[in-house]
């Protein structure tokens, strides 16, 4: 009798086997988007290598806004400045959604050795950071080569110091390096906290030998797990966080392997400053047959204030933008609507992501794939996915028309840019665009991100390659993948 039963639950498990093959087949043995449509949509991928479009997007935000640090005069330039290039690139609908942010304000910046060896230092704080006494924090340093060294330390040894973790960044296209040792940056402040320190400081994660601080936020909020509330940590549960200069931390840990007690002196005046009412700054080019169903693309509005926010993210922003206006521009009004969200915060907790997804939890099945540029502007030299199997033969169709542009495939298993995971995590597929990175950590959330690092032909080549993801998945007229969803939890 178990038998047949185990023979039953076999035939038709090969049953639903042989009729996906059969469905995943007849898919790609179909034209998916007619000669026509490819030639058109070929055609503008070579006209966008050799356009200004992103570029001056780019241009008029980093010089007719500038910084744009959440909660400060330069957001709120930054919200009319996108409302208006919306409406200038003549989309055909342009909004916005209200964000609720906790306004950090930058203050007071400095840093010394005062023995042995008397030095000036360059710091920044931390995004979040609690500010220091007016007089600023004097005390011995405690070195710690990585994180975890310094979470495996004895509180007796921290105890009254200022702990300095000096874990330096790798060098890598993919930006990998940038998570090993990033943790440094979040949790620096709340372990030291923890184990009686009375500051910290940290190597700034990024590969440039230049004496510019990289900023960034760290954890500086908790969150209840179950009801979602948020509070600000104490100054008992996180000491005032800044990160000095690559060279300056070179410079830190060669006086310290001479082996007598190093005294360090800083002052920083970065606080939380009450609420603030941002804004997701939206656009829209209509489907022609689904306006109600989106693909989703952009880039986050805001940027740190040391520069002008020009690789992160207003190459973004831009690049995204121009791919759309010039897909109107050309003639082409896809099947879907595509959707350009400008994020707001996304530095400070991805507050514009979380709330666009709260936003629309009961609407997700509309929100068929999404992508964001969130990386630079360095040149795209391959492209993820994340959708169901029988969407792949869609994904292939995009792959062989970026071979012309030199573009690789790297498989089903694409991860998704920080505004996106919200949505993706609500089950919308999701596309990945890989940019060259190896030289973004040198500017990344420093004074040197400015208009000027940009390439004109590569923030062209990354519209390009936009083009051909962004025609085709909103032409598409299947599902990427929330059908495989269970849609009692959408």
């Amino acid at each position: 009798m178990i038998e047949l039963i185990f023979l039953k639950i076999n035939r038709i498990i090969m049953l639903k086997i042989l009729l996906c093959l059969l469905f995943i087949n007849q898919v790609s043995a179909k034209e998916i988007f007619s000669k026509e449509y490819l030639k058109q949509v070929s055609t503008l991928r070579d006209k966008a290598l050799t356009d200004t479009t992103a570029y001056d997007i780019t241009e008029s935000l980093t010089s007719e806004v500038g910084a744009r640090l959440s909660g400060s005069e330069g957001d709120a330039k930054a919200v009319k400045w996108a409302i208006a290039k919306f409406k200038e690139l003549n989309f055909d609908k342009v909004y916005t959604e209200p964000v609720i942010i906790n306004k950090w304000v930058r203050g007071v910046e400095t840093a010394e050795i005062i023995s042995p060896y008397p030095h000036q230092i360059k710091i920044t704080a931390l995004g979040g950071s609690n500010p220091t006494p007016k007089k600023g924090i004097t005390g011995e340093i405690v070195h710690f080569k990585s994180l975890q060294e310094l979470k495996d330390a004895d509180a007796s040894l921290v105890k009254g110091k200022i702990t300095f973790i000096s874990d330096k960044m790798e060098r890598t296209r993919n930006g990998s390096g940038y998570g090993k040792v990033n943790g440094g940056r979040y949790y620096a402040g709340s372990i030291t906290a923890e184990k009686g320190g009375i500051g910290a400081i940290i190597r700034s994660i990024g590969t440039d030998n230049n004496r510019d601080p990289h900023t960034g936020g760290m954890k500086a909020v908790d969150t209840n797990k179950e009801t979602g509330e948020m509070r600000f940590l104490s100054k008992d549960e996180v000491v005032p966080t800044g990160a000095i200069s690559n060279p300056d931390a070179d410079l830190l840990v060669n006086i310290i392997k001479r082996g007598n007690p190093v005294k360090f002196k800083y002052t920083l005046g970065g606080h939380w400053d009450g609420e603030y009412t941002s804004y997701n700054v939206i656009g829209e080019i209509t489907g022609r047959e689904k306006p109600d169903e989106v693909v989703v693309i952009g880039g986050h509005l805001d940027s740190w204030d040391l520069g002008t926010g020009a690789i992160d993210d207003g190459a973004g922003c831009g690049i995204t933008m121009a791919a759309a206006k010039l897909i109107k521009d050309a003639g082409i009004q896809p099947y879907r609507t595509i959707r350009v969200i400008l994020w707001a915060n996304e530095e400070m907790g991805l507050s514009g992501a979380k709330t666009y997804a709260k936003n629309q939890s009961n609407n997700m099945k509309n929100h068929i794939i999404g992508a964001e540029s969130d990386f630079g502007a360095g040149s795209i030299y391959a492209i993820e996915s994340n959708v169901s199997e029988h969407a792949l033969p869609v994904v292939a169709k995009i792959a062989e028309l970026l071979k012309p542009l030199g573009i690789g495939y790297g498989g089903n298993n694409g991860g998704a840019a920080p505004d996106i995971t919200p949505l993706k995590a609500a089950g919308m597929a999701t596309f990945k665009l890989s940019q060259d990175g190896t030289k973004y950590f040198d500017l990344h959330h420093t004074q040197d991100d400015t208009m000027d690092k940009i390439v004109p032909e590569e923030i062209a080549q990354n519209v390009a390659v936009w083009i051909v993801f962004v025609a085709l998945a909103a032409e598409y007229t299947g599902n990427f993948g929330f059908d495989l969803i269970d849609t009692d939890k959408t």
